[in-house]
C-alpha cells in the first residue's frame, strides 16, 4: 500500500500532466446549472424514473444533454461517482467520446477532485442512471487523498478539527448540519408568524450583565476601554421592549469563559426572545409549541436522525416546582454515597421549612463529599439551599421521575419557582417573595431553555444589582456589574414582560440524537495542534 507521501507525489505529477495538456489545476469561470444538476440527482435516486431511461443503444439523436458536477468519490472502470449537495450520481466517461484536450484532462483525475461532465441520461444494465459524458471538464485538484478510501473519517478529534473532511467523508455528519439549518429556520418562521421581530444587539459589552457567567475580556484600543464578549443579549433586548418593540428575538452568538464538555462550548448560540404583556406561563406554552414544530420538521425531512428517541415531545410537558421535584427525588433509590445520605436526612416537610432544612443539611455535612459540602456550606439562605438540593438530588433524576402515559419515554420537564438568590433579573412571585416567576426546561437532564417574568421594578432591580456587586467583591467572578443605564431604561417604564432563552445547540443535539455538543457545532473549540 502506498504511503500518504507517495499518494501526494502522484497527485502532484497529475497536476504537471494536466498543465502539459493545456489545463489548469484550479481553473475559474465554470457556468453552473443548479436546477438541472438537482434534476439529475433526483432521477438517480428514483427507481421508477431510472427505469424509464433508455439504454445506451436506444438513445435518440436529439436526446437532451444534462450537467453533473461535484467531487469524485469513486472511480470504477469508465464510471465516475460524483458527490453533490443533493446526493450522488454517476457518469460514464470514455476518452473516445471526448475531445483530445478533454481526454488528456480526464487521464489526470484523482479521487476527491472536482469535475464536471455533460451528456444524455442513460440506464445501465443494473438499472442505475448514468450521464454519458460527451463533455468533460476539470474544476479543481485535490492534492491530499481522501480518508480511508471514502470509508469515513473515524478519529473523533480529527473529525472535529478537520470538519471540512468530515462533511464530505461522513454523509451522516453533513445531515446533522443540514438539520440544524432547518431547525433554526423553523424557529425563525415560528416566531415571525407570531409577530416577533428579529433584531441584532451588541456582542461587545462595556459591562458584565444579562447572566451570571464568567466572561471573555478584551480591550478596545481607540477608546481605551475594557470590553466583554457578551454572556447574554438580555439587557439590550429588554431595552427594546422599553422602547416599544413589544415582541423581539435574536439568534445570538454568546460567549462564556467556562469549561468544555459534551454539553458546553465557550461559544454557543441562543435564541432569546421577549414578549410584552405576557408572563412566564405564556412562554411555557410557546416553548412547548415551538419544540414540537421543530420536532415535526426534523421527523419529516430527516427521519433517520429521529428514529430512536428516549423522550416524548408530543405528550404534554411536565410542570413542577423546584421544591416538588426535590421532594419527588427523595424516594429515588441511589447507590450509597453523599447524595443518598443527604436525601435520607430530608422529608417533604423539611424541604418546605427553612430552619428545618438548614438543620438537616448541617447534620449530615461531615458525611458529604468535598463538592457537595462546599456547595452547601456557601449557602447563606433557604433559597440557595433549595437551588443546591435541586441540582444534586432532583436534576439527575428528572427523566426517571416524569414519564409519559405508558411509562416508556421521559417527558420534558418545566421546573418553576426558582429562588430569588439565583434569579437576579426575574420578577418575584406575588405569593412567596423568596421565589421568582421563572422556569427552566429540562430534557434528558439537559437544560434546554430558561425563562421568567421580567423584573420591571427599577428599585428592586437596582437593589439586586447592588447584591450582585457585593458578590463580586467577595470573589464571585460570574456576578453582574451595576448597569445604571439599564436602571434608567426601567425608570422610563417597561410593560409586564416575559423573556425566554433557548439553547440552539442543545435543541439540535436533542432532535438529531447527538450525544455531544461538538457533534452539532461545525467548528467546536479545540486545543491548538502541537
Amino acid at each position: 500500500m502506498a504511503s500518504e507521501d507517495e499518494l501526494i507525489a502522484a497527485r502532484r505529477r497529475h497536476v504537471e500532466k494536466l498543465m502539459e495538456a493545456g489545463g489548469r489545476p484550479f481553473p475559474n469561470g465554470f457556468e453552473a446549472d443548479e436546477e438541472a444538476r438537482r434534476e439529475v440527482v433526483a432521477i438517480a435516486n428514483d427507481p421508477e424514473r431510472c427505469a424509464a431511461l433508455p439504454m445506451e443503444g436506444e438513445l435518440p439523436e436529439d436526446a437532451r444533454s444534462y450537467p453533473l458536477y461535484g467531487r469524485v468519490i469513486a472511480k470504477r472502470g469508465p464510471f465516475l461517482v460524483i458527490k453533490t449537495p443533493h446526493g450522488n450520481a454517476q457518469a460514464l466517461v470514455r476518452p473516445d467520446l471526448l475531445s483530445e484536450a478533454q481526454a488528456a484532462e480526464y487521464k489526470t483525475v484523482d479521487l476527491a477532485d472536482h469535475v464536471a461532465v455533460r451528456g444524455p441520461l442513460l440506464r445501465t444494465r443494473t438499472g442505475a442512471l448514468t450521464v454519458k459524458a460527451t463533455h468533460y471538464e476539470h474544476l479543481s485538484k485535490a492534492l491530499l487523498p481522501p480518508p480511508d478510501k471514502w470509508h469515513g473519517l473515524s478519529d473523533v478529534e480529527k473529525r472535529y478539527r478537520e470538519r471540512y473532511v468530515d462533511l464530505f467523508a461522513n454523509p451522516a455528519a453533513a445531515q446533522v448540519f443540514r438539520a440544524r439549518s432547518l431547525i433554526v429556520s423553523r424557529m425563525r418562521h415560528f416566531l415571525e408568524a407570531r409577530d416577533f421581530m428579529e433584531v441584532e444587539t451588541p456582542i461587545l459589552h462595556s459591562l458584565l450583565g444579562g447572566a451570571t457567567a464568567r466572561p471573555f475580556r478584551t480591550h478596545h484600543n481607540a477608546l481605551d476601554i475594557p470590553l466583554y464578549l457578551r454572556v447574554a443579549p438580555e439587557l439590550y433586548l429588554k431595552r427594546l421592549v422599553v422602547g416599544g418593540l413589544d415582541r423581539v428575538f435574536e439568534v445570538a452568538r454568546t460567549f462564556r469563559n467556562e469549561g468544555v464538555s459534551t454539553r458546553h462550548n465557550p461559544e454557543f448560540t441562543l435564541i432569546e426572545l421577549y414578549q410584552a404583556y405576557a408572563t412566564y406561563e405564556d412562554l411555557m406554552d410557546l416553548t412547548e409549541a415551538l419544540l414540537r414544530d421543530c420536532d415535526a420538521a426534523v421527523r419529516e425531512h430527516f427521519p433517520e436522525l429521529s428514529e430512536e428517541r428516549s423522550v416524548d415531545l408530543q405528550a404534554d410537558f411536565a410542570r413542577v416546582t423546584m421544591r416538588e421535584a426535590i421532594v419527588a427525588s427523595l424516594d429515588v433509590e441511589r447507590p450509597d454515597g453523599p447524595e443518598a445520605r443527604l436525601a435520607q436526612a430530608l422529608s417533604a416537610q423539611i424541604v418546605h421549612e427553612a430552619p428545618a432544612l438548614k438543620q438537616a443539611c448541617d447534620a449530615v455535612m461531615s458525611e458529604l463529599d468535598d463538592a457537595l459540602r462546599a456547595a452547601l456550606s456557601h449557602c447563606q439562605s433557604y433559597g440557595a439551599r433549595i437551588s443546591v438540593l435541586f441540582e444534586h438530588l432532583a436534576e439527575p433524576q428528572l427523566s426517571a421521575l416524569y414519564r409519559n402515559a405508558d411509562g416508556e419515554k421521559a417527558l420534558p420537564v418545566f421546573v418553576t419557582e426558582h429562588p430569588v438568590e439565583v434569579s437576579p433579573l426575574a420578577r418575584r412571585n406575588d405569593e412567596d417573595e423568596r421565589f421568582v416567576d421563572r422556569f427552566e426546561l429540562f430534557i434528558e437532564e439537559r437544560e434546554i431553555a430558561n425563562a421568567f417574568s421580567e423584573l420591571n421594578d427599577p428599585d428592586d432591580q437596582a437593589e439586586r444589582f447592588h447584591q450582585q456587586m457585593a458578590d463580586r467583591e467577595r470573589g464571585d467572578e460570574e456576578a453582574m456589574e451595576f448597569d445604571a443605564d439599564y436602571i434608567r431604561a426601567l425608570q422610563h417604564g417597561m410593560p409586564p414582560t416575559a423573556g425566554l432563552g433557548i439553547g440552539v445547540d442543545r435543541v439540535v443535539m436533542l432532535l438529531c440524537g447527538q450525544p455531544s455538543i461538538r457533534d452539532v457545532l461545525l467548528f467546536p473549540l479545540l486545543k491548538p495542534e502541537k
